[in-house]
């Protein structure tokens, strides 16, 4: 489950409107107006994100609603490394890891790059969902190491912390 806050919100909007709304991009399970904002939960992370990408800024009633995932209390950016990849791609990069939610930044440097993503749960999601895909003809093998999540396009994956390289 996925919890979206909705700001900005008119005050004629309905909960009924809000979850027609965003029930065309997927499950809604709940919907809850407080004032001039709402929280919908979506039952998966690809729905909210698309949910999301699409109603940021959607006109309501003539006023444009902010969208955007709920932040928990200790959910922040998590940086992940990705390995093994060619210049130049940023932006389908980007592209990639914005299927499981908001990418903050994206830089790719010399054959590697870093993924900023908004929280841990949209970062997990994104190892998981990319594990064994493909990135520029590449297989990925996606591995997290405590607090520092890397990701290797190729078959080989060098720690920068550990004098031993692993092949998956």
């Amino acid at each position: 489950m996925v919890k979206i806050f909705i700001g900005n919100l008119p005050p004629q909007a309905e909960a009924d409107e809000i979850k027609t709304l965003f029930t065309q991009y997927g499950t809604v399970t709940e919907c809850a107006i407080i004032k001039n904002f709402a929280f919908v939960h979506m039952d998966d992370r690809k729905s909210a994100t698309k949910a999301i990408k699409n109603l940021h800024l959607y006109k309501l009633h003539g006023t444009p609603i902010n969208v955007e995932a709920s932040r928990g209390k200790n959910q922040g950016p998590v940086k992940l490394h990705v390995a093994n990849v060619e210049k130049g791609a940023d932006e389908e990069l980007r592209a990639l890891f914005e299927e499981y939610g908001t990418v903050a930044e994206c830089a790719i440097i010399k054959n590697f790059a870093f993924v900023h993503m908004s929280n841990s749960d949209e970062a997990m999601d994104a190892i998981k969902g990319l594990d064994n895909s493909e990135f520029q003809g590449k297989k990925s093998s996606l591995t997290s190491i405590s607090f520092c999540m890397f990701i290797t396009f190729g078959s080989l994956w060098v720690s920068p912390w550990s004098p031993t390289t692993t092949t998956p």
